[in-house]
Formats: C-alpha cells, sequence, structure tokens
C-alpha cells in the first residue's frame, strides 16, 4: 500500500514508523525539513520537505498513485485543503484528516465532509479520542490503561501487579482451572520493560504490567483476582477546563449515577465558557499547582483526580500534590512518552496518552480485511485488533489451536451470533464471527494475512 503522511509530528511519525515496519510504501511531508529528516534518518520511508496542501508537494510525494493520504498536520485547515486537493487533483482513493476545533465536527455540520463538498472520508478528532479515553480510565479506576471492544461488551484492562496480588507464583493454565466461569484471558505481560504474549506455563510476578482481555460484566472481579478491588468514584476533580475536561464534565454530568464532579481551569475566559456549559458542575478559577484552590475543591475527600490541561508537567505535579493531600487515585493526561517512566515513582495511578489514541483510530481506518476496531499498546509495542471472519478469510472454519498464529499473537476474545464468548483451544471460527486478538507489532502483518479474503472473493 502506498500512503503519504502530511505531519511529522509525534503522530504522524508514529503512524509512519508502524506502517513502513510491515513494508508499506510510505512517504512523510512536513514544512519543517527537521521533522522530515528526522523521519527519513531513523524510518525505512521517503520525505519530502513541503506545505502538504501544496499540489506540487503532493505530486512530489506520489499522489499520483497513492492509496491513502493521511492528514495530520498541526493545522485543521492545511489538513482539511490537503484532502480537497488529494481528491479533485489527484483522485486518491482515501483521506484520512485530524480536525481539532470543536466547530468542524459538531453534528450538524457532518455534511460538510461529503464528497461533493470536502472530500474526507474519515475525521479523527484527538480532543474526542481522549476525554472518552479518560472516561474509561474513571470506569476502570484501578487499570492503568483500557480500551473496548465488541460493542462495549469486551473491555481490555492494564494491571499494575503488586506484591498483594492473590495469584502470583501461579501458572496462567491453572488460574483457568480456578477461575473456570470467569470470562477473562491474560493476553500481554510486560516484564522489565519487555512485552510479550504469555504461554500456559507462565507465571506473573511482582511488578509485572499484565493486559487482561474480560467481559464487561466481570470487570469487577477480574480486577479483584489480580488485587485491584474496584471502587466507584463518586467525587471527581477535573484539572483542565478546555475540550477535553469540558468533554468528560459533561459525560459525567449525563450518568444515571450522581457523579459529583469540579472543574479547575487556569484561563479565566475558558473557566467562564466552562461555566456556562455545565450545569451541575463547580468550575473554580485558579492554577491547579495551588495546594489552597485544590483544598477548596475538597481533594483530600476525592476519589479521583483527571489532570487533562495541555501542559505535561503541570499534570504530573498537580498529580503528585492530590495523591500527598489524600485524593485516592490519579489521572494524568502525558503527550511525551519519555515521561512516562515516571509515573510508577510519583505514584501516578494510570495516564492518558493523546498520541496513543489519535494512532489506534488512524490504524483503525488502515488495516487491511474486515478490521473494525485497533487499540496500540505502548510506544507502538503491540495491537489489539478486532476484526470480522469472512468465508474466504485463512481462519474460517478452523479451530483455534489449529490456526497457525505467530508466537506473539493470543485470541483475547470472540463473538458469535452477538454474544460474547471465552476462547479456548476447541473454539471453533466461523464465517461471520468477530474476534479480537494480541498482537506483538512485528506479527501484525501475518494477522491482517490471517483476517484477508483470497481473490476469488471478489
Amino acid at each position: 500500500m502506498k500512503v503519504i503522511i502530511c505531519g511529522a509530528g509525534q503522530v504522524g511519525w508514529q503512524i509512519a514508523r508502524q506502517l513502513s515496519g510491515e513494508r508499506n510504501d510510505v512517504t512523510v511531508v512536513d514544512s519543517n525539513a527537521d521533522l522530515v529528516r528526522r523521519a527519513t534518518d531513523t524510518l525505512d520511508v521517503q520525505g519530502i520537505a513541503g506545505f502538504a496542501s501544496y499540489p506540487d508537494v503532493l505530486e512530489r510525494a506520489g499522489a499520483r498513485d497513492a492509496d491513502m493520504v493521511i492528514a495530520a498536520t498541526h493545522s485543521d485547515e492545511v489538513n482539511m485543503v490537503t484532502c480537497q486537493v488529494a481528491h479533485s487533483v489527484f483522485a486518491v482513493p482515501r483521506k484520512i484528516a485530524r480536525l481539532r476545533a470543536q466547530s468542524y465536527l459538531t453534528a450538524i455540520y457532518s455534511d460538510l465532509y461529503r464528497r461533493d463538498h470536502l472530500p474526507i472520508d474519515v475525521v479523527i478528532s484527538p480532543e474526542r479520542e481522549v476525554a472518552e479515553a479518560a472516561l474509561r480510565r474513571l470506569a476502570a479506576p484501578t487499570a492503568f490503561d483500557t480500551e473496548m471492544f465488541l460493542e462495549g461488551q469486551v473491555q481490555l484492562l492494564g494491571i499494575q501487579l503488586d506484591e498483594d496480588c492473590p495469584v502470583l507464583n501461579t501458572p496462567l493454565r491453572q488460574l483457568t482451572d480456578l477461575f473456570s466461569t470467569l470470562r477473562a484471558i491474560v493476553v500481554g505481560v510486560r516484564r522489565a520493560g519487555n512485552l510479550f504474549a504469555p504461554e500456559p506455563g507462565d507465571q506473573l510476578y511482582d511488578g509485572d504490567q499484565i493486559y487482561v482481555s474480560t467481559h464487561v460484566d466481570d470487570t469487577a472481579r477480574t480486577l479483584e483476582i489480580f488485587g485491584k478491588p474496584f471502587t466507584r468514584q463518586e467525587r471527581i476533580v477535573i484539572l483542565g477546563g478546555g475540550n477535553v475536561g469540558l468533554a468528560v464534565a459533561r459525560a459525567l454530568e449525563g450518568r444515571a449515577e450522581r457523579v459529583r464532579s469540579k472543574v479547575i481551569e487556569k484561563s479565566r475566559a475558558a473557566a467562564e465558557r466552562a461555566a456556562d456549559a455545565l450545569e451541575r458542575t463547580v468550575v473554580l478559577h485558579g492554577d491547579g499547582l495551588d495546594m489552597e484552590l485544590l483544598s477548596e475543591a475538597g481533594i483530600d475527600r476525592a476519589d479521583a483526580i483527571l489532570a487533562v490541561t495541555d501542559d505535561d508537567k503541570t499534570n504530573l505535579l498537580a498529580s503528585v500534590r492530590a495523591k500527598s493531600a489524600g485524593c485516592k487515585m490519579a489521572i494524568a493526561l502525558v503527550n511525551d512518552p519519555t515521561l512516562l517512566p515516571l509515573m510508577e515513582p510519583l505514584n501516578v495511578d494510570a495516564y492518558i496518552n493523546p498520541r496513543a489514541t489519535t494512532v489506534s483510530s488512524i490504524l483503525r481506518h488502515i488495516r487491511h480485511g474486515r478490521v473494525r476496531g485497533v487499540y496500540s499498546i505502548g510506544d507502538g509495542e503491540a495491537e489489539v485488533i478486532e476484526a470480522q471472519v469472512l468465508s474466504t478469510s485463512p481462519i474460517a472454519g478452523q479451530a483455534i489451536r489449529d490456526i497457525d498464529f505467530p508466537e506473539g499473537v493470543l485470541v483475547a476474545a470472540v463473538q458469535k451470533g452477538g454474544k460474547v464468548v471465552r476462547p479456548t483451544g476447541g473454539t471453533r471460527i466461523d464465517e461471520g464471527d468477530v474476534i479480537v486478538v494480541f498482537s506483538l507489532a512485528a506479527d501484525v502483518p501475518e494477522v491482517e494475512r490471517l483476517f484477508q479474503v483470497s481473490i476469488d472473493f471478489f
């Protein structure tokens, strides 16, 4: 597949890394020559320095025979014009644009992106993706990472194991026997910085980070089994009243169960906008690092602080202060991946990586076959892929134990006729089933091949 990625920032670079690693023909375009040079020096990609929306720049990037354009520059307008030029001048079949401004995303203006107006096939909104990720974190407060699959029936949980975890030093196959009715599977383990797909005989140790796929009805029990008792969040302090914080506060107001939330915003104008938009949420104007203001927000009684300002260091420091003042849990928005190793020593419970959420959204629309969902784990180390099985897929009609999956791949869940079943070696994969698989990055191309249809399907 020939792909042009416009924008060589964090998101563009990560997408380029993943697609070039899968032997796609990738060209990166950015007006910053240094960013283009970084991409071409470290990745197997071509680079063009120039403005992505200029027709001559896209032509030099190979737009005449490109299969897809991904517009992920820092400017919404450049991304929109890039897609228009790619369509009108070069007839590029698929165009994805990252748009930040909420005005462009309002549902009543959705007709704007039709082919006869602005021909954008997929619009990605980082702020919406991050807000949804924050709400998922709050729904499973003791997990450091979480994502939903199979129409919300299956949840992926990232769990940090501590010394008081009751199932340490127990082979995974024995856990299956001990909890035979539990619809949960350990699909990934990160140990000493190395992520791998575990074997049935592997054991879990103190300090491991594990990824567990579980039916949503079994989430609380799964967390409890791995030493993380489920607690309901009733009092939440949100630091940052911008698009992300406002979206989270609105969602919390709309919940059936009562959640008392307060928003702290440093900008007076943003605080006033948030106060006007929210009905039951208290909005406080001031610096979230100010202990007096945190005390006024009741941080000592809060179940969680959600720090989602546009400054990583503010988010981390505010999380540390909140925890030291008695807040039970801290979730921080962290853009810079080099700061993530600080999470554990700083006692920050969970993080949200906007780059990872945006990359996952874009990958969902790039993967071949009937792929319906993709979630990128860590720094692109692995993917969890949800896909529908077609009649001519190589895995159709086979039991899981007979499918030639690579070593770094595990089946996490299977949906048959709308019902989720816990996969075993004898589970047969049939046409129409939807399956969720965990795959290390190096094995993703092979997973895609197993989901693809053969040529006679057409």
